[in-house]
């Protein structure tokens, strides 16, 4: 028998009477009970739970967030899901967004907290360095820029160039005996690479402009000022040649004051420094005044970061593809970075200096050749650093949209234009011949536009432009080629440019458009060749780009159809007419006196009457007196009769004359040549 205290009793006693006698009473406040035990439990505090802390930075990788959440990278892809996030295009070096960043730290029931740069390392980012100047050799053709340039580096460049002309811009690093290093941008001089001196006064801290004593000023020296001018670097002026007997330096100092390039001699504030680049006498002097002006300047670039440079020529090599000559100018260049550069992008596989050497890294203003593009980037363009190649995809995808849709727009106005033209025409034709029929109207149309096709016949020569040696020089032919202004003689088309050795692609184009393939500093593979003469399609290879020019300006003007010319060998006034029996057929005969000149039966007459012409054509006899003769002189009579039936009446002139076909020739002139 259980025992129950007495003092629980009475507890339990009542509840039992009411669970007796009103069941549903007792269960509603068992109920209640419940519930209020319950809530008593909720009120209690609940033990906190410590999340655990992640550091976080900006463009952090995939594995790094990885490492920081002590997890492993499929576990950063999973919190990734269901996302706008691309999981398939991550990898361990993808760069994540900051709101990703903080997103995948959330999913993981972390907390996160910005990590803090160490003082040392803030300290090394702000404090920027001397970098070595970038000078860039202007002037003349033939003023000795390149030689100047051989004589600093002791090497022997002209020695390899086409012509002893510089045809693209050269870059290297110097290292001059003071032990002060420099960079050189050796820049054309001839006329046609006018857009190349533009591009290398645009990347230089210091122009050293390179005149001949014994020629003085000339154009191109005029245009290196004006691009010197324009880009806002100071200039240096070098007097090349002043071992020549002939050399007259102060002359040269005069001529450019008309330029307002005023030497320190007249008081300004350029140097002008005279050198013989042959004989190396002056380059010390001329170097020290390049550092001095450096010094002035107080140049400065920041050696760490992201690489910032410019394209200053590129070409496709045959052992590594796709090549760049970039000049860093700000950052530094390392192997495996991703550039992005106009509408082409990189992931850097090897970089060379100007001798082919490897290089692990480039620094401010040194000039470096890289490889990896996998497209040709353009001259000129500017050079990004990005962090991932995914960044580089979506940069180069974005320029090339604009691209479009600037080409797109310009293409809707052209349209217009053309449209409203088109219909301003046919408001001026329908006016012009409103009063005519419709039958008169077409008559009208057809006879205009038959007359306009007779004055005014066209000839086709389309020239498919070179594939060039570096992206510079297709650069430099296509700016010769806008210059052509000749379409009225012979239409010029441009099918195809580019860079690389001539192609069969290039040959079937064309072949297609019955064009001619110019090639600058290329060659053409042997099946290429034999392609090209199954096709009969001219190769025009050329290493010297005057004389490229020169040849497609003999072509145009084969292009051209022959000038008739007309010469008056003679002529006869006739004095009387009779008639000779040939057979059973009588011939008119018109007895005539030469008045001056020859007739020659062999050439071509006519018969004049007054202004009109009765007749041309070919005689059927010619004698003198009774004798068949070939030609008659002047003061001599003779009788003629002509291939066909011609009413000769006295006092009608006969004239011998000779047509002959001179070949014209076209008048355009690119500037320069």
């Amino acid at each position: 028998m259980a025992l129950v205290h007495r003092g629980a009793w009475r507890l339990v006693t009542p509840l039992l009477r009411v669970a007796r006698t009103n069941p549903a009473l007792f269960l509603q406040r068992r109920h209640a009970s419940k519930q209020f035990k319950d809530q008593k439990k909720e009120l209690k505090p609940k033990p906190k739970i410590n999340k655990q802390k992640v550091e976080i930075k900006q463009k952090m990788t995939v594995k790094e967030l990885a490492r920081a959440m002590n997890r492993d990278f499929d576990h950063v892809v999973e919190a990734l899901l269901n996302t706008s996030v691309d999981v398939d295009e991550l990898e361990p070096d993808s760069v994540l967004d900051q709101v990703w960043v903080k997103e995948v730290v959330s999913r993981s029931g972390m907390k996160f907290r910005w990590a803090k740069l160490s003082e040392t390392r803030e300290l090394q980012e702000s404090q920027p360095v001397t970098p070595p100047p970038v000078v860039t050799i202007m002037g003349h053709v033939d003023h000795g820029k390149t030689t100047l340039l051989d004589s600093l580096r002791k090497s022997q460049i002209v020695a390899t160039e086409a012509g002893g002309i510089t045809q693209h811009i050269g870059a290297f690093s110097v290292q001059l005996a003071s032990g002060e290093a420099m960079t050189f941008l050796d820049t054309p001089g001839h006329a046609a690479f006018s857009s190349m001196r533009a591009r290398g006064a645009s990347a230089t801290d210091i122009v050293v402009l390179v005149v001949a004593a014994d020629d003085g000023v000339m154009e191109q020296t005029v245009e290196s000022i004006r691009h010197a001018r324009t880009a806002g670097v100071p200039i240096i002026v070098a007097v090349n040649k002043c071992d020549k007997p002939q050399a007259d330096p102060e002359r040269v100092k005069k001529e450019l004051l008309s330029h307002d390039v005023i030497c320190e001699e007249f008081g300004g504030d350029i140097q002008a420094i005279h050198v013989s680049a042959l004989q190396g006498d002056g380059l010390v002097e001329l170097t020290e005044a390049v550092v001095a002006l450096a010094e002035v300047l107080e140049l400065k670039a920041e050696p760490d970061g992201l690489m910032e440079g410019l394209v200053i020529e590129s070409r496709n090599d045959k052992g590594k593809g796709p090549v760049s000559t970039a000049l860093v100018q700000r950052g530094a260049l390392r192997r495996g970075a991703v550039l992005v550069s106009g509408r082409a992008w990189a992931k850097v596989r090897f970089m060379f200096d100007e001798n082919d050497s490897v290089l692990k890294e480039a620094g401010p203003s040194r000039p470096v050749q890289v490889s990896g593009w996998r497209e040709l980037p353009s001259a000129g363009e500017e050079i990004l650093e990005v962090e991932t190649e995914q960044r580089a995809r979506e940069v180069v995808a974005y320029r090339q949209y604009l691209d479009e849709q600037q080409r797109l727009s310009e293409d809707q106005r052209t349209i217009a234009a053309n449209r409203e033209a088109h219909l301003q025409e046919y408001r001026e034709q329908r006016e012009e011949l409103g009063h005519l029929s419709w039958r008169q109207r077409r008559r009208a149309l057809y006879q205009k536009n038959k007359d306009a096709f007779a004055l005014r016949p066209k000839e086709w020569g389309q020239e498919e432009a070179d594939p060039g040696d570096v992206d510079g020089s297709v650069e430099t032919l296509l700016n010769v080629l806008d210059s052509y202004d000749a379409q009225d003689e012979c239409e010029l088309k441009l099918i195809h440019f580019g860079t690389g050795d001539i192609t069969e692609t290039d040959v079937n184009l064309a072949h297609t458009f019955s064009g001619s393939v110019y090639g600058f500093n290329v060659a053409v593979p042997r099946p290429v060749q034999q392609v090209a003469l199954k096709k009969d399609v001219p190769l025009r290879l050329h290493s010297v780009i005057y004389k490229l020019i020169e040849e497609l300006q003999q072509e145009l003007s084969l292009k051209r159809p022959p000038i008739t010319t007309e010469t008056i060998l003679g002529e006869a006034n006739v004095l009387m007419i009779f008639e000779v029996s040939e057979g059973k057929k009588k011939v008119p005969v018109a007895g005539c006196r030469v008045q001056r000149g020859v007739l020659d039966k062999k050439h071509s007459f006519r018969v004049l009457r007054g202004k009109q012409v009765l007749w041309e054509g070919s005689l059927s006899a010619l004698k003198h007196h009774k004798d068949e003769v070939s030609s008659v002189k002047v003061g001599m009579d003779c009788g003629l009769s002509a291939d066909g039936n011609v009413d000769f009446s006295p006092g009608d002139i006969v004239q011998c004359y000779e047509q002959q076909d001179r070949p014209q020739t076209t008048s355009w002139t690119p500037p320069g040549f």
